[in-house]
């Protein structure tokens, strides 16, 4: 209501012009017939194919012409001020004849207190016209309008096919809620495709669903979704992350606010390259149960001025309409180490990250990863950016065994015939990565000569295997050292 109301003060106000960026044009049809309910205006609208055409009653005379220049004569001879929407108009106001007539009628020369509304998708003005045009945001539908949308699909269907749409109440709430942050035609499209699949709705729609509205929201494509992401139980270690998650799912889930408890926010990864990082990132979407949506820092940085941060801002503000969801940032230090050798853009995107990390609403839990700490800005780890910071080491004896026998597992290999002991031994100082490595190098080997790959092998594949643990000693000592009283051990 809002919205409306908002809208009917700006034309009782006789706002000359307003700028309203839509695809959906039949929403702002619909909202000034009720603006015109109150205010009691005549309501016109133009488009390229029928020209000049009355909305508030059935129009008897001829309509006027698409011609621009001649509709906006017809306007500016109208002796009532109206509301006149015009649709996709833009590209004429370049023309000099045409941003002069429009001018005039907005300053008021020679013509009634009008309220032109210039609607499009994306609509460019020149500066002289800039300035004087009001941009209004529309409202995209709330929860009621979305559940009328559904309602409304499942009522054409039912009438096509001859038979109910079979509803999950339950699972139609879920599907509601997540077609939040969508348009009205890019909603009813979707519900359309989920009950023409099966003539269901029901929680096996919940996947396409969110994949669909990412696909909607990610034009841009600088984030990248998963929907069904790796769990703790694939990966080894990183225990005490776990029981972290575990404590904290209830309270992130939960629709209604703990008065008691602040949902949790987000995590810092640090740790050494190959120790599993990234499979934690995704562990922890699957032990939310949430959709992990990932941004590469890469994909932001753009040569034109303001467009890296721009481009931030719409992929966090994407983000935030597929919420709940993990929002993973992999090496985070590398989209914020320029210093001085970008512009400040480094500088920006970092201030602008840390703005939304601490002001944003909604459920966006953050994992950050990262491998080398003395990159990373001093105000991103300060205590309040993150809820924790976890370091993921080398793995223990313990961790490498439990890594051997997901690997040999993997590979459908018999556990039994391997001493996942004796190759825990053998590994010190390698990372999960590394050990997985030493596992594929090991099956060429035994493809070339056995043909089934058995402890000897296996061994003989790791004593070739230099880990980064030898090959970057100082770097890796360095980092285990600053991480060990200053960060919380994964494992």
């Amino acid at each position: 209501m809002g919205e409306l109301q908002d809208l009917t003060t700006l034309v009782r106000a006789a706002t000359p012009l307003l700028v309203i960026e839509t695809v959906d044009e039949q929403r702002v049809i619909d909202c000034f017939r009720h603006v015109i309910s109150q205010s009691l205006r005549p309501l016109w609208r133009w488009t390229l194919t029928d020209g000049l055409t009355r909305l508030d009653f059935v129009q008897r005379a001829e309509a006027a012409a698409p011609d621009a220049t001649a509709t906006l004569e017809a306007i500016r001879q109208a002796a009532d001020a109206g509301v006149f929407l015009l649709f996709d108009f833009h590209p004429f106001v370049r023309y000099a004849m045409s941003l002069r007539m429009l001018r005039e009628i907005v300053q008021r020369q020679r013509s009634a207190a009008h309220t032109m509304v210039l609607v499009g998708a994306k609509v460019e003005l020149p500066d002289e016209l800039e300035a004087l045009a009001l941009r209004v945001p529309l409202a995209l539908p709330d929860i009621k309008e979305l559940a009328g949308i559904m309602r409304g699909e499942a009522a054409a269907w039912q009438r096509e096919q001859g038979r109910r749409v079979e509803v999950d109440g339950e699972a139609a709430r879920i599907i509601v809620r997540n077609l939040l942050g969508l348009s009205a035609p890019d909603a009813r499209r979707i519900v359309r495709k989920l009950i023409y699949n099966d003539g269901a709705l029901g929680h096996a729609d919940l996947p396409e669903l969110m994949q669909s509205k990412f696909e909607l929201l990610n034009r841009s494509g600088l984030l990248h979704f998963e929907y069904a992401t790796a769990s703790f139980a694939d990966i080894a270690g990183v225990q005490r992350v776990r029981e972290w998650v575990q404590r904290r799912r209830t309270v992130f889930l939960s629709p209604e606010a703990t008065p008691t408890l602040d949902p949790p926010r987000g995590v810092l990864l640090l740790g050494v390259q190959g120790c599993g990082k990234s499979l934690a990132a995704k562990a922890i979407a699957g032990g939310f149960g949430v959709p992990l949506v990932r941004l590469d820092f890469g994909t932001l940085y753009n040569k034109y001025q303001g467009e890296t941060e721009k481009n931030l801002r719409e992929a966090l503000a994407s983000t935030e309409l597929l919420s709940p969801c993990v929002l993973w940032i992999d090496e985070i230090e590398k989209g914020l180490a320029g210093g001085g050798e970008d512009g400040g853009v480094s500088r920006r995107v970092l201030g602008y990250l840390l703005t939304w990390m601490a002001e944003r609403k909604a459920k966006v839990f953050v994992v950050a990863t990262a491998n080398a700490v003395h990159e990373l800005p001093a105000e991103l780890l300060r205590k309040g950016r993150f809820d924790e910071i976890f370091f993921v080491d080398l793995p223990a004896p313990a961790v490498r065994e439990q890594i051997f026998a997901l690997h040999l597992a993997r590979h459908q290999l018999p556990l039994d015939a391997f001493d996942t002991g004796a190759l825990s031994a053998a590994s010190d100082g390698f990372s999960g990565a590394e050990i997985e490595q030493a596992i594929v190098s090991a099956l060429y080997d035994a493809a070339a000569g056995p043909g089934v790959l058995d402890q000897p092998t296996l061994l003989e594949a790791l004593a070739q295997t230099r880990p980064l643990s030898v090959l970057m000693r100082e770097q890796v000592d360095g980092l285990r050292a600053w991480a060990r009283d200053r960060c919380v051990p994964a494992d």
